[in-house]
């Protein structure tokens, strides 16, 4: 089997590009001196950004997942922190450096114009690397604290000052140690903080220090006489990330109620509240010319705006609740396609224009096309009407967009749906509870399945496209128990539609699933690296397609059955024969995979991306690996 790499200039088609979506949480994020951003996201894959274009300009898969990462001031460099550290230089992409280390790294902070790398480890030593040299330059041990915290205490953050010759240190305890980089003795400790310390950052004058704190304040210390000067305590929740202006007059404070404070820093007030973020905020960064503030966090999209502009931004939907769906019409020239947190986009599939919006749809947390072609369902973010937490789902007509009902009765949040083969039927479930709800299409009567899969959340459905000679039409439903006591585990429930009974259940946690147009065989993408073939007749797998290097998030047929098609967080699609099981066709992509859509001559393979976006891949292409 050969493989293509498909670069930005080689995607026949690219639809719905929006920038600054990437594929997992966001981690660290700076400016290099020309105005361009560098991004660090789960699990550790590097991208470049022009923000004047609003284009990736270069992306690099740099290691395995760590939790800690740090830019120099350049941007010039970044740093991972695990059981080990490692560097590399952000153009190539290249390791320069890495240390194995005998106890966890927990903070990370390069010296401002200076050679050295501060590492905090969870035994409370802090290490100074000569990264240039790739040798330990010597370590940092602190004392008992004076509110009586013990050596070892872990570290939680650090921070160089802007000439580099002090590190402010962050423990468990709540204490700020400052540290002499010049000699190696602390000059001080900062005491006041309630709760942990996750960030720190220095005025560009060097005078003052502010601290992050879980007790749901920012603290402003006198760094030379080590004392606090102010509270900034509007928060209302955890503070998480800090970030100064070049000039230092105004201060970035992002807290776990997923809004951002920009304070003045004189006289200390506050200037705007932003709240475009709908996760965690874990990092901060102001472009060199102070006009740009970036932030990023597990919304795993980077919001960029000018701070200068004092007006509240509006509250988001929740992605970490939405589902990446996909659907091409059934003439092949639409396709539909709803990324987390974005709205409902339907493009021509010959122009890639927008060709439809639908009418009352605020932001979907999960859609799905009728096979007629005749209807759009959508699981609504924010419910409407008197209960909204049962008035859920919205039935749109596809060819002009206005909405036909509200379906009410199904408790929120939905975010799995599926039509029936007949279009008649209306599949809805969520991640919160195991019970499926049949709706009937366009009435809106609603029929339970309770407990569909029992003790599990609903993460897969699909109806079975063709009946078999026993006149049973099957919904399969897809399990998973997260909190199982071995790890996650799941199991998939195949259910009788005529009799409205369990027909059979099968032992596999799955979450994505896919029947064969013939019906007799069920697709199941595993939570390892596997693809399962289920033989439904005789309630066995029939085998197991192996080759993707992370987890297969999502497959389907075309529609003739020849080919079975699987996406991953591999960034990856593979192509298999879906007769003989064996692999035919390998695409490498520059992101994650997670719905995939054949049109209906079978030609194209329509991709829905962890970055929002779609392409459009020329299945012979891939079959030839040209």
């Amino acid at each position: 089997m050969t493989a293509t790499r498909v670069s930005l200039s080689s995607r026949p088609r690219v639809f719905g590009a929006r920038p600054f979506h990437t594929d997992g949480e966001l981690l660290a994020l700076r400016f290099a001196p020309d105005g361009s951003l560098w991004s660090i996201e789960e699990p550790g894959v590097l991208r470049h950004w022009n923000l004047s274009a609003r284009q990736l300009l270069g992306w690099h898969e740099l290691a395995d997942p760590a939790a800690v990462w740090s830019f120099s001031n350049s941007a010039h460099y970044v740093a991972s922190g695990s059981d080990e550290i490692c560097i590399w230089e952000t153009a190539a992409g290249e390791q320069t450096a890495c240390w194995p280390q005998a106890s966890w790294v927990t903070a990370l902070a390069f010296q401002p114009g200076g050679l050295l790398l501060a590492s905090g480890h969870d035994d409370g030593v802090v290490r100074l690397w000569h990264y240039a040299s790739r040798r330990l330059a010597y370590e940092l041990r602190a004392p008992v604290v004076p509110s009586g915290g013990p050596n070892g205490t872990a570290v939680s953050a650090l921070a160089f000052s802007p000439d580099g010759n002090t590190l402010a240190v962050a423990a468990e305890d709540c204490s700020i140690l400052l540290w002499d980089v010049v000699n190696g003795e602390m000059r001080g400790c900062l005491m006041g903080h309630t709760d942990r310390i996750p960030a720190l950052v220095w005025h560009p004058d060097g005078r003052r220090l502010v601290s992050a704190g879980w007790d749901t304040t920012a603290r402003v210390w006198d760094a030379a006489a080590c004392r606090p000067l102010i509270l900034l305590n509007s928060h209302a929740g955890q503070v998480q990330a800090l970030a100064f202006t070049p000039d230092g007059q105004r201060l970035a404070c992002a807290d776990s109620a997923h809004a951002i404070h920009l304070w003045d820093m004189e006289p200390y007030q506050t200037r705007a509240v932003r709240r475009e973020h709908s996760c965690e905020v874990r990092c901060l960064a102001f472009s060199p010319d102070g006009r740009c503030l970036a932030s990023g966090g597990a919304g795993r999209v980077i919001h960029v705006w000018d701070p200068r502009d004092a007006e509240e931004g509006q509250d988001a939907a929740d992605p970490l609740l939405s589902r990446t769906c996909l659907a091409v019409h059934s003439d092949g020239r639409r396709l539909a396609s709803l990324g987390t947190g974005t709205a409902l986009r339907v493009w021509d599939t010959t122009t890639a224009e927008t060709v439809l919006e639908l009418e009352e749809a605020p932001v979907l947390r999960a859609f799905a096309a009728s096979p007629d072609g005749q209807w759009y369902a959508g699981s609504l973010a924010r419910p409407e009407g008197p209960e909204p937490d049962l008035a859920t789902l919205g039935l749109w007509h596809a060819d002009t967009g206005r909405r036909e009902r509200i379906l009410i009765g199904q408790a929120a949040p939905i975010t799995v749906l599926a039509f029936s083969p007949d279009s008649r039927l209306l599949a809805a479930a969520g991640l919160r509870s195991s019970d499926v709800w049949l709706w009937t299409v366009p009435t809106g009567e609603p029929l339970l399945l309770p407990d569909a899969v029992e003790g599990c959340s609903v993460e897969a459905l699909a109806f079975q496209p063709a009946a078999p000679a026993q006149q049973r039409r099957l919904l399969a439903v897809g399990g998973i128990d997260w909190l199982a006591p071995r790890g996650a585990e799941g199991r998939i429930a195949l259910w009788d539609l005529v009799d409205c009974r369990p027909f059979a259940t099968l032992p596999c946690a799955s979450g994505s699933l896919a029947f064969h147009p013939s019906g007799h065989l069920l697709a199941a993408a595993m939570l390892a690296e596997s693809i399962v073939l289920w033989d439904v007749d005789a309630r066995k797998p029939r085998s197991e397609l192996t080759g993707h290097l992370d987890a297969v998030t999502c497959v389907a047929y075309s529609s003739d059955g020849r080919w079975l098609a699987s996406g991953s967080d591999d960034r990856t699609v593979r192509l298999w024969d879906s007769h003989t099981g064996e692999p035919r066709g390998l695409v490498e992509l520059d992101t994650q995979i997670k719905a995939l859509a054949f049109a209906p001559d079978g030609q194209s393979l329509f991709t829905g991306n962890g970055t929002t976006s779609c392409y459009q891949l020329d299945v012979r292409q891939i079959l030839s690996g040209s």
